[in-house]
């Protein structure tokens, strides 16, 4: 009789094979919705139509040719668009990147010239200049406590005005003297302004490279101790500070980051065209501020990925060439620029309600 009172209560049937309980969110958690919760995949939508539309209003961008230069234009932009991500990902923005690179550069060009030194001198030197840079923005942010949006403004109009001065002094005009005739220019032109041929087509070395900063990145990010911090910081630097993450380091190390992109796109300038103009750059980092955050990067700091970034590059190459292409009043492109990016954010908006909607 107690046997039978024991068994009593495991009488019943069984689960099929296989079958697992589950409530009404992970239902809805299914493999499209859990994909759209990626912060790379609107701006992916929106490149693709950016892209189709194109195709079909300019029938020039299928060729070859063509598509190697809205690439080359994509990575002259995405380059920078990186390390400009991972910082708004760790919840500062850096408003001296544009012309940053034009320091860079100018440093390089008249560093060899005026001294009549191997290019790779100026090269080395204006590497220092840059990260010295981004050193001093995320030490006055991390010290200070001031938003990085004022600090970094104020060396943007320190850089501007340095730029057109020293330039102006030092050569006496407002662009630098050509190096192209200089010991160790051709090394130097082959390793940041080269270009290669595939299937008939010369694309630039830039190409490459930014892709491979992308690999790069992303892997810091998905795959490091360090891209851990990086979340963390611009979720909330004083929980992560709590559990033992280095904030300051963490945040100092990403504007100097952004100091070697800086450096990077000002040694490609350079190389390409043996001159600088210091009054350019001004703007550009809105335009890398603005990849960055239709690539998927909350201004608020905490979410984003290095990947979206790269589409949100291309989407200007894209626009940017594809008015050329079309045969359209370039004066047009800033307006069509808006309203192709509005676009994307849009459709990124949309894509991540759908994916946390229950």
């Amino acid at each position: 009789m107690s046997m039978t009172q024991q068994a009593a209560p495991a009488v019943g049937t069984p689960p099929a094979p296989g079958a697992k309980e589950s409530d009404g969110r992970t239902r809805q958690r299914s493999l499209v919705l859990r994909l759209l919760a990626r912060p790379e995949v609107g701006v992916f939508l929106g490149a693709v139509a950016v892209l189709i539309f194109f195709l079909i209003a300019a029938p020039t961008v299928r060729q070859g040719s063509s598509m190697a230069t809205v690439l080359y234009q994509s990575s002259t932009i995405g380059i920078m668009a990186l390390p400009v991500a991972l910082l708004m990902i760790g919840g500062e923005f850096d408003l001296s990147a544009g012309v940053a690179v034009i320091t860079s550069a100018l440093t390089a060009s008249m560093l060899s010239f005026q001294l009549s030194m191997n290019v790779w001198t100026g090269v080395v030197v204006a590497l220092i200049v840059s990260l010295a840079i981004g050193f001093l923005n995320g030490w006055m942010v991390v010290r200070t406590g001031l938003p990085s949006f004022l600090i970094t403004l104020g060396t943007f109009l320190i850089l501007q005005g340095v730029n057109l001065a020293v330039t102006k002094l030092v050569t006496g005009n407002v662009a630098t003297d050509d190096i192209s005739d200089m010991d160790g220019f051709g090394q130097a032109r082959k390793f940041f302004a080269s270009s290669f041929d595939v299937g008939g087509v010369q694309v630039k070395i830039t190409v490459v490279w930014w892709l491979v900063f992308a690999a790069l990145a992303t892997w810091v990010l998905l795959r490091t101790k360090y891209g851990n911090w990086i979340f963390a910081v611009g979720g909330n630097k004083d929980s992560a500070r709590a559990v033992g993450v280095p904030v300051n380091f963490t945040k100092i190390t990403l504007f100097m980051t952004v100091g070697f992109g800086a450096w990077f796109v000002g040694m490609h300038n350079l190389f390409s065209f043996n001159t600088v103009q210091s009054g350019e750059g001004v703007g550009q980092e809105l335009i890398y501020i603005a990849a960055a955050v239709i690539g998927g990067c909350l201004l608020t700091g905490g979410y984003g990925s290095a990947i979206g970034p790269v589409f949100g590059a291309f989407m200007f190459g894209m626009v940017n060439q594809g008015i050329v292409y079309a045969g359209w009043n370039p004066d047009w492109f800033k307006a069509f620029l808006g309203v192709m990016l509005l676009g994307a954010v849009l459709i990124n908006l949309y894509v991540q309600r759908t994916a946390t909607r229950r």
